[in-house]
């Protein structure tokens, strides 16, 4: 038997991660990232969330609403010698049937209807379902099997930048982007898995070029260290000439540019 429901959102998340590549696959990787959970006014949910402010943690119910449709097996995020495709159930892939996911990030404040919070997994303009506290002793079972998790192997790397590119990832963050987060999130764990990133090698591997939205990053890999060396542009001199604007990011481009004489 099915049965349909219907819910409305109770708010919105705001925060400056806009795309799937721009978070890891789960909060606790995306730390020092603030997001606020912004509550709709007129419903009494500032008398709701009296208690929540001694949580440490808490439950965010959302929707994956850039999501249009489900699938019933997935590839898991780093596939494990038994295990290359899984079901959609046995995996936390926003690919589902019912369009719900579930976030445990670290509660920061509250104000009013503003809940600040870390360690999310959320994009920006997420509607928000429902809240709940995080508590260890119901929540938490640390000895309790993981299925084809406990069976992954984790290559760990340390990302580092060079001066040129710290210099540049400073004047882009005039912009809200951080490149060198992005690259951390991206590189420091199983970096030569491609398949959910748009990333690109030299034919030895020791260096490679990341691509995010139309950056660049390059980077070389020695041993366990990635060292970030520069951004470009990927757009070409005469695309940042011409009007086209499909991403409404070329002035940002055209500056940059303009800044570190890329092309």
């Amino acid at each position: 038997m099915s049965t349909t429901f219907e819910f409305k959102s109770i708010g919105y998340f705001k925060c400056d991660a806009e795309y799937k590549h721009d978070i890891p696959r789960q909060g606790v990787f995306n730390q020092n990232r603030i997001g606020k959970i912004i509550l709709n006014k007129g419903e009494n949910y500032e008398q709701a969330l009296r208690g929540l402010e001694r949580f440490e943690r808490i439950w965010v119910i959302f929707v994956l609403n850039r999501n249009t449709s489900w699938k019933p097996i997935v590839t898991p995020p780093i596939p494990t010698a038994t295990q290359k495709r899984i079901g959609v159930f046995a995996s936390r892939a926003p690919y589902r049937p019912n369009m719900i996911g579930l976030s445990c990030v670290k509660l920061l404040s509250i104000k009013g209807n503003s809940i600040t919070v870390d360690e999310s997994d959320l994009l920006n303009d997420t509607p928000i379902l429902d809240i709940k506290p995080y508590i260890p002793k119901a929540d938490a079972f640390p000895e309790a099997h993981a299925g084809w998790v406990d069976e992954q192997v984790i290559t760990k790397y340390s990302i580092i930048e060079s001066d040129l590119f710290a210099q540049q990832n400073k004047f882009l963050q005039r912009f809200n982007l951080d490149l060198f987060h992005l690259a951390n999130v991206q590189l420091s764990e199983n970096p030569f898995n491609t398949e959910r990133k748009r990333i690109r090698f030299n034919e030895d591997q020791t260096s490679g070029v990341l691509s995010y939205r139309m950056f660049r990053i390059a980077f070389t890999i020695e041993e366990q260290t990635i060292t970030l060396t520069q951004i470009f542009s990927g757009y070409t001199i005469d695309e940042l000439k011409a009007l086209e604007d499909k991403y409404n990011d070329k002035d940002i481009h055209r500056q940059f540019s303009q800044q570190f004489n890329s092309k």
